[in-house]
């Protein structure tokens, strides 16, 4: 388990360690003074001839990149006329990092030994030199300006002794160990799981130094893994008493007086259609047949904002998380159950607080009329996805005037019951409007995503005990196409007048297009398998890729292909400077409809509001910075979310060593290539040093591996057949064999 430390010189030639850090340390002890090598010797303590020439060989160095200056000859300052620049530091597995700053086109890249103690993600202030060659840029870090974080999950080691111990962090990114005094490890033993903060990073310590701030349990524990895994993520798995208690002193009667500031849909037929084990429900549909023929439909959001007032412990706690978070097993909510699952879910049956965007809708899914604001609704029906797709696909426009009996077998209370004629009708009409409306935001560009889902049947110790593919039926598409009605048009309300846009602050979710040398290099890649995307204007782009996952659709290669489009894909984030979304096709977009497990949201809804209420637009500032945030804790919940698979798909494949899997290469590298199983999309890898038949090398160009004695190639795309070789569930890695043919 511990990392292997390493002495003051290598064997081979006794090479000095750390010898640029260490010259600038005495350099900078008085940048107006200078040295000679000698001196400079002296004060490393470089006694020996190798250790001589290495150092008059680094100053040459130094000296040629401009990181010192040779005042005279054979003496040497620090250059204090050196540029700086600011960014983010991103660190690789191995120690090494990018400098990526907006003062660059490209990241630089900065040596393992040029970091300084700067860790992931920390801003930085860096030196940006050319190397020896003159070609590329590297760096030097000077300065940790911020930390990204201090916390850190990892699992202790404790010295024989006892009397003090290390961290060692499960973040392959963080390359060192944290060490802790025996006064700092707080109860925790040898092989704990545990939770790490550090405090100070002494100048000549190779390790910062921490203390032990939780302890999470065993290794290998299910739950100790998937705390480790919020926590990880800086993500929170349970709630203050102090918030829970407020959210419990809320008021939560519907008064009348409250009704009476509202329109009144209670008679309108609503229902909800949800995922089966759904237990907030923040959106309900309402279907009415109007006098003209058109239909008024409704889409009815929990009221969340009524009850999340401003500069509160629950709002300022929802803020903080701004998100709720879907592991494998749980859900993490962004509210206290008490409202998330209780007062604010649309439940069946009972009367709610909504905030709702009504359509008045002909026949040709062409809008009419619409209106904004607060209302009060009763849902008549909860229906869970799979129901909602079975009446979809048994009963046809001539059953309106029929109930429909739904199957016990995919039935939420597990037994035959009947569903009114009305509910029918609306189902029916609702899906046959919803394809409309898809198909002509496909016709303007959208971009098509049906990607499957990996889900696992879990026993009642949360054990994996199968794997399942999920994928978007009629149903989740029907909700799926009016909830972005309803997105869209809320912005386009607010961000949109005759025609004209305004300047009002509002929250928007926006899609850059992609980048042309991302699309480049999908290119490259799917070139391999025959397919070609046209990049010539922003629709040929769209329409070559809806072909592209088209044509790749049932192919073992389609779920590499669909990674690699993603990926070539903007991140959609949150933002008041609106300027579209690309992959919906939209000029003005917002999230309107999810309240309940997305911040911006509520301030969406909360702006509206203000804007119903004709108020003046506020500054921008605030809610640019709250967006920043959202969209921040947005990608460390999906983070968490890929990170939690990945531990069950492992801890799923440790009871199946035995067995030959077919699967696919989806991806090549200078030490190995990585395989996805075809039953299961389980990844992990072969490396190149456990393929016997012959001696493999990398090359970039064909994104294979090829035999030196025989030329064979494996390849990007190419179906393998793996075994188990070995699971790591701490580090949730998979290593196969390759079984060759």
């Amino acid at each position: 388990m511990s990392r292997k430390k390493k002495g003051i010189y290598k064997k081979k030639g006794n090479i000095v360690k750390d010898l640029t850090k260490n010259i600038f340390q005495i350099l900078k002890e008085d940048s107006l003074k200078f040295y000679n090598y000698k001196q400079i010797a002296a004060k490393l303590k470089i006694h020996h001839t190798d250790g001589k020439t290495q150092l008059i060989k680094k100053l040459a160095e130094l000296t040629a990149s401009q990181q010192i200056k040779e005042v005279e000859r054979g003496k040497f300052q620090v250059n204090i006329d050196r540029k700086y620049s600011i960014g983010t530091l991103d660190v690789t597995s191995n120690g090494n990092g990018y400098f990526i700053s907006e003062d660059y086109e490209d990241d630089i890249f900065i040596p393992k030994i040029n970091i300084s103690k700067g860790l992931h993600q920390d801003t930085v202030k860096v030196f940006v030199y050319k190397k020896r060659n003159g070609k590329k840029l590297e760096g030097e870090v000077v300065e940790v300006l911020k930390r990204a974080k201090t916390d850190f999950v990892g699992v202790l080691q404790i010295n024989k002794n006892k009397n003090f111990g290390f961290v060692v962090p499960d973040n392959h990114k963080m390359y060192v160990d944290i060490f802790i005094s025996e006064n700092r490890i707080n109860g925790a033993e040898d092989g704990d799981k545990v939770q790490a903060t550090i405090s100070d990073w002494p100048k000549n310590s190779k390790n910062p130094f921490g203390k032990i701030t939780k302890i999470l349990g065993k290794p290998g524990d299910h739950n100790t893994e998937m705390h480790s895994i919020l926590l990880e993520y800086d993500l929170p798995f349970e709630f203050e008493s102090e918030v829970e208690k407020e959210a419990k002193n809320l008021p939560i009667e519907i008064t009348q007086k409250e009704i009476s500031k509202r329109r009144d849909m209670r008679k309108d037929l609503t229902f909800t259609i949800d995922p089966k084990d759904a237990k907030d429900f923040d959106d309900a549909l309402s279907f009415t047949i109007l006098e003209n023929g058109n239909y008024e439909i409704g889409i009815h959001i929990a009221d969340v904002s009524h009850y999340l007032q401003p500069k509160t412990i629950l709002d300022d706690e929802a803020y903080k998380r701004a998100t709720s978070v879907y592991l494998v097993d749980r859900v993490v909510p962004m509210l206290p159950e008490m409202l998330s699952n209780g007062v604010c879910s649309l439940r069946p049956n009972e009367e709610k607080l909504t905030f709702s965007a009504v359509f008045e809708i002909n026949e040709k899914a062409q809008i009419i009329n619409k209106w904004f604001g607060r209302t009060v609704t009763y849902s008549d029906q909860r229906f869970a996805y799979e129901e909602a797709q079975s009446i979809i696909e048994n009963c046809k426009p001539s059953d309106i005037n029929r109930s429909y009996t739904m199957p016990s077998d995919i039935s939420i209370i597990d037994k035959e019951y009947e569903v009114t004629p009305a509910i029918v009708q609306a189902t029916l009409k609702l899906d046959e409007l919803a394809k409309i409306l898809r198909k002509k935001r496909m016709k303007e560009g959208a971009i098509s995503f049906d990607r499957v889902e990996v889900k696992f049947n879990l026993d009642e110790q949360a054990n994996p005990i199968g794997v399942f593919f999920k994928k978007s039926k009629d149903a989740n598409k029907l909700i799926e196409e009016f909830m972005l009605l309803a997105n869209r048009k809320v912005a386009e309300f607010i961000g949109l007048s005759k025609g004209k846009a305004t300047n009002k602050t509002f929250i928007y979710r926006v899609h850059d297009e992609p980048d042309v040398e991302k699309l480049a290099s999908l290119q490259n890649m799917i070139d391999k398998f025959g397919y070609k995307i046209n990049t010539d204007t922003k629709e040929t782009t769209s329409q070559s890729l809806n072909k592209l996952l088209k044509d790749v659709a049932g192919k073992a290669e389609s779920n590499m292909i669909e990674t690699l489009t993603i990926r070539t894909m903007s991140k959609a984030v949150y933002t008041t400077q609106n300027i579209g979304h690309y992959g919906l096709a939209f000029d003005y977009y917002s999230h309107f409809t999810s309240p309940i497990r997305r911040y911006p949201d509520v301030m969406t809804h909360r702006l509206l509001q203000h804007y119903l209420e004709g108020g003046e637009t506020p500054k921008s500032e605030l809610f640019e910075e709250k967006s920043k945030h959202s969209s921040k804790r947005e990608e460390l919940a999906s983070k968490a979310e890929r990170s939690s698979i990945k531990y069950m798909q492992v801890k799923y494949m440790q009871n199946h060593k035995d067995e030959v899997f077919e699967g696919v290469i989806t991806g090549v590298t200078e030490w190995g290539i990585y395989v996805e199983i075809k039953s299961n999309k389980c990844e992990g890898m072969v490396r190149i040093r456990d393929i016997k038949s012959d001696y493999y090398v990398f090359d970039e160009k064909q994104y294979a591996i090829i035999g030196q004695n025989t030329k064979h190639l494996y390849q990007l795309g190419d179906d393998v057949r793996v075994k188990v070789k070995h699971t790591d569930l701490e580090r949730k890695h998979l290593d196969f064999y390759l079984i060759e043919e």
